[in-house]
């Protein structure tokens, strides 16, 4: 009987909370602020049967606890509380309150408003009062809300206008268009505070008020009127200034940053002036660090608004040049600290302020969002005055901002690379470590940025400077960042390049492996693990003399303070194995698989480096070694499998809160903000993650049905990571990693190696990871991404097409639909953004790249068509008409070549696998590739030429009345005058092979006296080998029946054939098949002897020799 006195234990608590007495409800609230886990999680129960049971009792006790309790934190406590149960989500409560406990909440809440007097609990009702009116007021539910606002602006209490302006910020973000129809008495209400108010407080809230409202307004008019505002908005910051009032111009710098990065044609007018304030606060000495650092922040933020002021402040070059010399005098700010000379890992940048390191980032951002063209002829003009100063640390800065600017300005310091490079070389020879060091560092950032064609044209200058440079054994930091940069300069380097000076490099390496100090040990490490992938069988001569010291190190190196050596040691080792290759390198191979299991199977710490390099390790081995790996598999898969699995290490804030996660400045924290959370991850995590589904998306290539036994086990772990949005690697692997699986499983069924499961399994998996990829692919933000699901869903539909059903077909192709539009317009907005005031040609390249990584989006979705309707044939045919009107748009001339093409391939693949059934689109499409024929673009002519040779092929009398125009259209492309280059070669054989089929199929519809010889003059073509395979098989067929037409009267046009045979016969076994081959071989020794003998004088010398030693074997 125990049970009814618990439940009226209960029922007796909740009748004295929601009494009349107060006290027992207070008790209540506190215990849920309680430190004891015991007592809140008891106070949360109580609190929820409260609500559930007596709504309306339960909101006005937390009301009136918000109006009279005398504690602070009660009063605080119960107004975020109120604010929870009005927020539009699972525990909404309004619609549940009766019109009179709404009523008074309403009044409560706004006579609150007024009397609170703790400026923080003040804060927290507005956003009560904004979270409600949020849910109400656009259906008219608070009329008495916006006139109470309007007179606690206009009133005189500070307090209010404070209160007021909190809460018109929040609406303007909620539901900003409810307040649009006031705009004009905000427009003064604004102007008026921001111009007379007395309290710097008021001016900061009017500010924010301000800036929330410009950007919920939609109509650039309607913005326009507040531009009269902005004068009195910079009054606010500079007056702040000038009363020293610092912490209140941060606030005003970090609202004016928000507003450059959403609304930054809002400052155009105004811009020099705007701009201009803000340099002068970067250049003022007597301001904190703080201020000045928020006042770049802004115009770096201008600049990199370029998808909403494409160009603008590329327009004030005196302004860039300003900003430029701000910068490097904050680069100057670096210190001689002797912790740097130590070299020990820990002191990375020692001697380096928080000036230095804001200066060098915002040099990276500001050269990335303007580029070379403005960038460039800035630098030129200040960097040689500090080349050629006395003090080191200007010699310093320089080398750090050209190293700094080079990813932007790539394209500009390549085509001046003479005198880039020979800035930084100058500066090996510098009397100081750390401008030695400094000038090092540029050549390892300017041969990542800059290559290619630095190392090709500048390694005979770049290489033995840093051979030199690893001889400074006074300074063994300039010596490990010496072999860095050796491993930045290799990574983009042919193994010609490097071989001559392997010899030399190598043995530098090898000296410094045997380096006291782990910071030049650990730089070997990776610059030999890069020279020698670089390299690939270049490396062998080294590998005896090199391997030893790896093994040593991977074997001694076991303390935790050499945790890093060790797991750079893995690296080097499997990438030396990789560049030799199996068999040099299979016997080490075993001793260090041993070495990798038993740390394998020792517990190492979770931050452990260790564990990612050993992922690494373990797949380089398996694609050194292939099947051979497969013994392995059993110790490596099952860590991998966890690492892959791991949870992401979240932290969970609301995006305006102020506590910012733990310290924002934690390398191995990042942050991102979806919707109103902000998210902070532990990156470490992430790149474990991202790693391991990397390394079983390559076991998964390289083993192929040696894999299957994992296939359960790795399906389900990637398959959900498809839709991981922390991590993008993470998301690509697991796309990449679905074709393999899928392979996998086929080859394991089709071998017999798949344990007793058979071609249900491959369609289990199949129905498993299709409409997964599908899923994703709508869901995708990354445009490069979505190409890529594109392409791994044809890779799928390549390996189990048959296997779909019509559903699964169905949402494909809803898929497309959908991919395609979402594409048309990315790129309409483009083509708005191009027509912005200041839109320039850097901008115009920016847009080029964009539109180009769509066309690959539209390439791989030709792609899936084509794979569709091959598989499908015929059936698929109802779908290709419903999508006929996203592609039909397609051939359009406004549209790219691109699209054209793959519009083109589309139309070919349907006629090509369709025959009868296809005919019915020739109408429509035929004078499209008619016309695309003779297109200026080769690839376009190309697969228009091949189309016509497959309608030719497969139209019958649909394309009998079309063959005089398809001739005279071929024509053009075989008389074209450099039909053979390179670029045209392609569209020139497809046009020979469509002109062999018009012969085959329509013999009657043409003067084949004339055409045919005309097409034997074209052969052999040796430029499309599939094609040429076609054409030659053709021709042979047409001389094994003794075609009159073919062979000329009597048998003139036998040599030429005799020679094409020749030609194709001598090239192997690229322009003919094996079967083709032979034919040739017997036709040729048919031939009388006689007629042989006289055809063969008109061959070249090597031919006859060739041809003779064939018929003869």
């Amino acid at each position: 009987m125990a049970q009814p006195d618990a439940a009226q234990l209960q029922q007796a608590q909740l009748a004295a909370i929601l009494g009349p007495d107060t006290a027992p409800f207070e008790t209540l609230i506190s215990h849920l602020m309680s430190s004891s886990n015991e007592q809140r999680s008891q106070a949360e129960l109580l609190f929820n049967l409260c609500k559930q049971t007596d709504p309306d009792s339960f909101s006005l006790k937390l009301a009136h606890l918000l109006q009279y309790s005398p504690h602070h934190e009660a009063r605080g406590m119960s107004a975020i509380l109120l604010r929870k149960q009005l927020t539009r989500d699972d525990s909404y409560l309004w619609p549940r309150l009766s019109p009179s406990t709404q009523s008074s909440l309403k009044s409560i809440l706004l006579s609150c408003i007024q009397r609170e007097e703790a400026k923080s609990i003040s804060k927290k009702l507005c956003d009560t009062v904004s979270e409600l009116a949020s849910g109400i007021l656009p259906d008219n539910g608070w009329p008495e809300l916006l006139p109470f606002m309007f007179q606690c602006v206009s009133s005189d209490s500070p307090k209010l206008q404070e209160s007021a302006f909190f809460i018109f910020a929040q609406l303007s973000q909620y539901i900003g268009d409810t307040l649009v129809p006031h705009i004009k008495q905000l427009h003064a209400v604004f102007l008026h505070c921001l111009s007379s108010s007395s309290s710097s407080d008021v001016k900061i809230a009017a500010l924010n008020a301000v800036i929330n409202f410009i950007q919920c307004l939609s109509s650039s008019g309607d913005r326009d009127r507040f531009q009269d505002l902005l004068p009195a908005m910079m009054t606010t910051l500079n007056e702040a200034l000038n009363h020293g009032n610092e912490t209140t111009a941060q606030e005003a710098l970090e609202l004016l940053i928000e507003l450059a990065g959403t609304e930054p044609r809002f400052l155009r007018r105004q811009l020099v002036d705007v701009v201009g304030s803000m340099l002068q606060i970067a250049e003022a000495e007597s301001l904190e660090e703080g201020t000045r650092h928020l006042a770049i922040e802004f115009v770096i933020t201008l600049a990199e608004a370029r998808e909403r002021a494409p160009g603008m402040m590329r327009k004030l070059p005196q302004f860039i040049s300003r900003l430029f010399a701000i910068l490097m005098m904050m680069l100057l700010d670096v210190e001689d600290d002797p912790a740097w000379y130590s070299a020990e890992s820990e002191d990375e940048d020692a001697g380096e302020t928080s000036n230095f390191s804001v200066g060098q980032e915002c040099l990276d951002r500001l050269s990335i969002s303007l580029g070379g063209n403005t960038i460039v002829p800035v630098a030129s003009e200040q960097l040689p005055a500090y080349l050629a100063a006395p003090e080191w640390q200007k010699h310093h800065a320089a080398l750090i901002a050209l190293a700094q600017i080079a990813e932007g300005c790539s394209k500009v310091m390549i085509k001046n690379l003479e005198q880039v490079v020979a800035m930084v070389l100058n500066s090996f020879q510098d009397p100081h470590p750390r401008v030695r060091w400094a000038a090092i560092n540029a050549i390892g950032q300017l041969s990542t940025d800059l290559g290619p064609d630095l190392q090709v044209q500048y390694h005979q200058q770049v290489l033995p400077a840093l051979a030199a440079a690893m001889d400074d054994f006074q300074n063994p930091r300039v010596q490990a960042h010496a072999a860095s940069a050796v491993l930045n300069f290799s990574e983009n380097c042919t193994p010609e390049i490097l071989a001559p000076y392997l010899d030399g490099i190598v043995s530098k390496l090898l000296v410094l492996l045997q380096n006291g100090k782990q910071m030049v040990q650990e730089g070997a490490l990776t610059a030999l693990a890069s020279v020698a992938d670089s390299s690939q069988e270049h490396f062998q001569k080294y590998y005896d003399a090199v391997m030893p010291y790896l093994k040593a190190i991977l074997v001694n190196a076991t303390d935790k303070s050499n945790r890093m050596l060790r797991a750079k040691a893995m690296e080097c080792i499997s990438l030396v194995g990789m560049a030799v290759g199996k068999e040099k390198f299979r016997d080490d191979a075993k001793q260090v698989m041993e070495v990798l299991m038993s740390l394998q199977g020792s517990h190492l710490e979770t931050d452990d480096p260790t564990t990612s390099y050993m992922l690494q390790a373990w797949a380089r081995l398996c694609k050194c070694l292939g099947q051979d790996f497969l013994p392995y598999m059993s110790v490596v898969m099952p860590p991998l499998i966890q690492s892959a699995q791991l949870k992401p290490d979240v932290t969970i804030t609301s995006a305006d809160s102020d506590d910012d996660i733990e310290d924002s400045d934690d390398e191995s924290m990042e942050t991102i903000t979806l919707g109103d959370k902000r998210i902070g991850i532990k990156t470490s995590v992430l790149e474990e993650k991202a790693t391991a589904c990397n390394m079983l998306c390559c076991y998964a290539d390289e083993l192929k049905e040696g894999f299957f036994p994992w296939i359960d086990q790795v399906a389900p772990t990637l398959v959900p990571l498809l839709k991981f949005y922390f991590h993008e690697e993470v998301r690509k692997a697991a796309v990449s990693a679905m074709p393999e699986l899928l392979r996998s499983a086929k080859l394991a069924v089709e071998k017999g190696q798949s344990q007793g499961r058979n071609e249900t399994y491959v369609k289990q998996l199949s129905d498993y990871i299709v409409p997964a990829l599908v899923e994703a692919l709508h869901k995708e933000p990354d445009t490069e991404i979505c190409a890529n699901m594109l392409d791994s869903l044809n890779e799928c539909l390549q390996i189990s097409g048959p296997l779909l059903d019509e559903s699964q077909v169905r949402s494909i192709v809803d898929e497309i639909k959908q991919v395609i539009t979402a594409s048309s317009s990315r790129k309409r907005e483009r083509a708005e953004r191009a027509k912005a005031e200041d839109f320039d040609a850097e901008e115009g390249e920016l847009i080029k790249e964009e539109n180009e990584q769509e066309e690959e989006v539209f390439d791989q979705v030709g792609e899936i068509l084509g794979t569709l309707i091959k598989t499908f044939k015929a059936s698929f045919l109802p779908f290709f008409d419903e999508l006929s009107s996203y592609l039909t748009p397609m051939w359009g001339k406004d549209k790219t070549p691109e699209e054209r093409r793959i519009a083109i391939c589309i139309f070919d693949d349907v006629a090509e696998q369709c025959h009868e059934a296809a005919l019915k689109y020739y109408d429509t499409f035929l004078p499209f590739v008619l016309e695309a024929c003779n297109d200026d673009i080769p690839d376009v002519r190309q697969a228009a030429v091949y189309g016509l040779g497959v309608c030719a092929e497969f139209g019958g009398p649909v394309f009998r009345p079309l063959v005089g125009e398809a001739l005279s259209r071929l024509n053009v492309v075989l008389q074209h005058p450099s039909a053979l280059q390179p670029d045209n070669i392609m569209a020139y054989d497809n046009a020979v092979s469509a002109l062999g089929k018009i012969c085959q199929f329509h013999r009657d519809s043409i003067d084949s006296a004339q055409v045919l010889p005309a097409w034997l003059n074209c052969l052999p073509i040796k430029g499309d080998l599939i094609e040429a395979k076609v054409v030659h098989d053709q021709l042979c067929s047409m001389v094994e029946r003794s075609d009159r037409e073919l062979l000329g009267p009597n048998n003139q046009y036998l040599p030429k054939i005799v020679s094409v045979f020749a030609e194709v016969l001598c090239a192997g076994k690229d322009l003919a098949t094996e079967q083709t081959i032979s034919r040739m071989i017997n036709l040729l020794r048919q031939l009388p002897p006689s007629t042989l003998a006289s055809t063969f004088s008109s061959l070249q010398p090597q031919q006859q020799l060739a041809l003779q030693s064939i018929l003869s074997s």
